[in-house]
């Protein structure tokens, strides 16, 4: 464990050498910020609190914005030490490359962690002062965060895959691109399309689960958007979370997947690479 903390401190010092984690916390303080003033403009009217609102407008822009940063952050975290000849240098150390994996990975989580927390919090703390939330919506601002964080190590995860399958940054960098349009843009559209031709003569209920699961940023839409009922109904998502009938426990579940499933398989890949 100590050998993993190196490497995840490495990773973090190098992140604020960058200036990585300032430029993402600022880029998600104004977005969160933005959000935050001019989404609470219509709740007189359709008597909802200034941070339900915040809740789903930030569930939005997460679902865009933070697996974007969470691929570009991680596409050349293993092919980049490669073509640099720095991982050869690294893993002259006492260190197996699983450890390796894992301890960047952590750091980089850890960034992504800061960077959404402090962001986000900005928007929490201008709510507050103008007493624009209840506990509940409260609660559901807490498990924004939280989700989100999970939902950007997902995306971490699986840009540590690309990064162990291919042998170029370019290439690394162009199916993260790709990751992100597929499960960001393409996935629902291709989704809905086929749920309006099939007009539910084959696609059931369960089928409909599996699909929503296969899908990170769904899991995070849906846990997010139907988990409390205010929300819910604000957001416009309760009639499919009845169809589909998934539980936040389930959804959790399958985030969780998300990380561990793309993160063991990079760290099997790496194991078996040549240098």
């Amino acid at each position: 464990m100590r050998r993993i903390a190196i490497l995840a401190l490495k990773e973090m010092r190098d992140g604020l050498r960058n200036r990585w984690v300032i430029a993402i916390t600022f880029l998600l303080a104004v977005f969160s910020l933005t959000l935050a003033f001019l989404g609470a403009a219509p709740t007189g009217l359709v008597k909802v609190t200034p941070l339900a609102v915040t809740v789903v407008s930030l569930s939005s822009l997460t679902i865009f914005l933070l697996p974007l940063i969470a691929l570009l952050v991680s596409y050349d975290a293993i092919v980049g030490e490669v073509d640099r000849g720095t991982m050869a240098l690294l893993l002259t150390y006492p260190v197996s490359r699983p450890q390796v994996v894992l301890g960047k990975f952590i750091g980089h989580a850890l960034i992504l962690a800061f960077a959404t927390c402090m962001g986000y919090g900005v928007a929490g703390v201008a709510v507050a002062l103008t007493g624009g939330g209840d506990a509940e919506a409260w609660r559901a601002f807490a498990a924004l965060i939280a989700t989100s964080v999970l939902l950007g190590g997902a995306f971490i995860a699986i840009g540590y895959l690309v990064s162990a399958l291919v042998r170029d940054r370019g290439t690394a960098g162009g199916i993260a691109i790709g990751v992100w349009l597929l499960f960001v843009l393409v996935y629902d559209m291709a989704l809905l399309g086929i749920l309006v031709a099939d007009q539910g003569r084959h696609l059931d209920a369960g089928l409909l689960n599996w699909l929503l699961l296969l899908n990170p940023a769904d899991a995070f839409r849906l846990v997010n958007l139907t988990g409390v009922p205010g929300i819910s109904r604000f957001s416009g998502m309760s009639g499919l979370a009845e169809q589909a009938r998934l539980t936040p426990p389930i959804l959790l579940s399958a985030m969780l997947l998300w990380v561990v499933l793309p993160l063991g398989a990079a760290m099997t890949l790496f194991s078996r690479r040549e240098l």
